[in-house]
């Protein structure tokens, strides 16, 4: 079953989560629906050693 990759990012814009991780295998998965996220450019992920990320939710400009 895969991940809900919308729910995720919409979780992490909210604030009802701080990071969530991605693993290499399921990165071409998430990144179809990251790139079609309405506020991808505030999300940033750190690439992990081995492959994976964590990404969180930047909000250094918001009010």
């Amino acid at each position: 079953m895969a991940r809900d990759y919308e729910k995720l990012l919409s979780d992490l814009h909210d604030g009802k989560i701080e990071t969530f991780e991605v693993t290499k295998e399921e990165f071409m998965d998430f990144q179809k629906v990251f790139m079609e996220s309405n506020f991808r450019k505030k999300v940033i992920g750190k690439a992990k050693r081995g492959g994976g990320a964590i990404y969180h939710y930047d909000k250094g400009d918001e009010f």
